[in-house]
């Protein structure tokens, strides 16, 4: 990949979206970890007000730091990047407090993981309304295209995506080009929804190269009788996460009521 032309693609996509939407900027959410970092940078790059937006919500010190020196790194590079934090554990555990107790189960688990993705896209939006900001989204292609590895109106919750057309690799491609902290480059990807130091892979049961290859496969007919052992059972994964999560990736379904039935 030509990491200077697609840097630049993106830069002035950026700048000409938000031009025609006649808004200020953006507004991007700090997790630590490589896409938001990549995303930030590349809105910084536009010269136009980018506001980087700590949310930490019973966070790993490690992802909390990471966020820190990136945010750090982006001010002394960019004098339009401005950030702020706010600290959404209290929300959070109100949140809980205000509904029903339920026994402990995956289930809990993984709607507390997404209510914590949504009350960080609340906050985005909150920040976007103030004033005048895009928020710009942080998913890869393998996560919005392939696995749907998102929250719906979480994460998922954007105004435009500018990395969703790059598969991760290509994601450090760009992180390396673009001189995002070596913490961050070196960290293994985590969303970071669970308070624990569970990662992608922990959740997914493939590593993002797997699932790029899988991917691949898909996208090209791949018959699975070629495939080795672990190519099978990534092959499986995959196929998986893109069929139980195509409600998150196609447009909402609307019920058409044709005249012959109004009339």
């Amino acid at each position: 990949m030509n990491t200077e032309k697609v840097s630049n693609h993106i830069v002035k996509w950026l700048a000409t979206y938000a031009e025609k939407a006649n808004v200020q900027g953006f507004v991007v959410g700090i997790s630590g970890g490589i896409d938001s970092a990549v995303t930030s940078t590349l809105c910084a790059k536009t010269g136009l007000k980018t506001l980087c937006v700590e949310m930490p919500i019973h966070q790993a010190e490690s992802q909390v730091t990471r966020a820190q020196e990136h945010i750090k790194f982006l001010k002394e590079n960019y004098t339009n990047v401005s950030s702020i934090k706010v600290d959404l554990t209290h929300t959070f555990e109100t949140f809980k407090q205000a509904n029903p107790k339920e026994e402990s189960s995956a289930k809990l688990d993984l709607s507390l993981a997404n209510t914590r993705a949504r009350l960080r896209m609340t906050t985005l939006y909150y920040f976007a309304g103030l004033q005048g900001l895009l928020v710009a989204g942080t998913g890869n292609k393998v996560e919005d295209f392939g696995v749907g590895f998102f929250t719906k109106y979480g994460d998922g919750g954007v105004d435009l995506s500018p990395i969703a057309d790059l598969v991760k690799s290509e994601v450090y491609e760009l992180a390396n080009y673009l001189r995002v902290i070596e913490s961050i480059q070196n960290a293994a990807p985590t969303d970071g929804l669970f308070g624990d130091s569970r990662t992608d892979e922990d959740q997914i049961g493939a590593s993002y190269d797997e699932l790029e290859w899988a991917m691949e496969m898909q996208d090209a007919g791949k018959s699975s009788s070629d495939f080795t052992e672990r190519e099978l059972v990534v092959f499986n994964i995959y196929s998986r996460l893109n069929t139980i999560n195509q409600h998150k990736m196609i447009p909402i379904p609307i019920c058409k009521i044709n005249n012959e039935l109004k009339n």
